[in-house]
């Protein structure tokens, strides 16, 4: 492909406002060919500046707008599935932020319409794939150097939660990263989940159950815990510590500037995921521009946006009763094995 990849970016909110602006300044070998939202006022500003650029409120008209050849979807969760259904009928490459589709049911229609399709066309933007230090740690546990991992030690921190944020969306939404990254960093499927409810922070909004505490068993007797905070007030923190028989390794260290002054010293704390994984969202839309351009898909797929959405949801019930719950996959179609 000698022509730029022209892209349809659907949902022009703050994820995909951010995407618009990768794609037109940071990402080579792509364009912005099209964005689609509803908030027409909205769309319109994201692509703002951006030349050949079309502005449509519906997302098929931007699906069929001159130009597209591939599709990045960040808009809500619950648009994802027939967007991504969309695109597939057109035969379009996606790349779709996280959560794929939010409930086990509809992502598994995703996972088995594109294995009607013969060819993987998607890949889920499970971002922290793609950042230097989870690459590393990946790295170093498929090394085999620390021996068998034991034991998973996640910490996900944000400042404060979003307006009409749920109890349930802690862990569909902000747990459902640790999940995927879980299943990727151990090469093994979750198995059950228990999510247990300390008492609520004083910061979280009224009914919020923040902070929680989720623990994960894989089907190799792995242990995952996460402890998920979305109103801590102070930054936003992720990190992992890998425990195993040899030894273990930590990533997420907040080894930013140290200021000293005035008889003590401060270290500035990244105060939302656009920046502390900033260099994560700019690697992963390149790669996937880059294999998009060869024709190949090389990220997480369909089946990974399966596996976390229903390991999710199986969060979402025990943190209803309190109770362990097993994860239920389907079986996995030979495409994705």
């Amino acid at each position: 492909m000698s022509e730029p990849l022209g892209v349809a970016v659907l949902g022009a909110g703050r994820m995909g406002a951010d995407h618009i602006r990768r794609l037109d300044r940071v990402v080579s070998g792509a364009r912005v060919a099209a964005v689609g939202d509803p908030d027409r006022d909205r769309a319109e500003e994201a692509a703002a500046g951006i030349d050949g650029v079309s502005v449509h409120t519906e997302a098929e008209a931007a699906l069929d707008a001159p130009g597209v050849a591939a599709v990045l979807i960040a808009s809500p969760g619950p648009a994802h599935e027939e967007a991504l259904l969309a695109a597939f009928a057109r035969g379009l490459p996606v790349l779709c932020e996280k959560p794929m589709v939010p409930d086990a049911a509809g992502a598994l229609r995703v996972v088995e319409a594109e294995a009607r399709l013969g060819r993987r066309l998607a890949q889920i933007g499970f971002m922290r794939r793609y950042d230097t230090e989870y690459r590393r740690l990946k790295a170093l546990l498929d090394s085999g150097r620390l021996g068998r991992p034991l034991m998973l030690h996640c910490t996900h921190r944000n400042v404060s939660s979003p307006p009409g944020f749920t109890s349930a969306m802690l862990v569909d939404s902000s747990v459902s990263h640790e999940i995927d990254a879980a299943r990727w960093l151990l090469g093994q499927e979750p198995a059950a989940v228990t999510v247990l409810r300390p008492r609520s922070t004083a910061r979280a909004p009224e009914g919020l159950l923040d902070p929680q505490f989720v623990l994960l068993e894989t089907e190799e007797g792995v242990l995952v815990d996460v402890e998920i905070l979305v109103n801590s007030g102070f930054g936003y923190q992720v990190r992992c510590e890998a425990v195993c028989e040899a030894g273990s390794a930590r990533i997420g260290e907040d080894r930013a500037m140290v200021v000293t002054t005035s008889g003590a010293a401060s270290e500035e704390v990244p105060q939302d995921y656009l920046v502390r994984f900033a260099g994560a969202y700019d690697r992963e839309v390149q790669e996937w521009v880059d294999a998009t351009r060869r024709g190949e898909v090389t990220g997480p797929g369909t089946w990974d946006g399966y596996a976390a959405s229903a390991t999710a949801e199986a969060g979402v019930r025990s943190q209803r009763t309190g109770a362990r719950t097993t994860v239920e996959l389907a079986p996995r179609p030979p495409l994705f094995a």
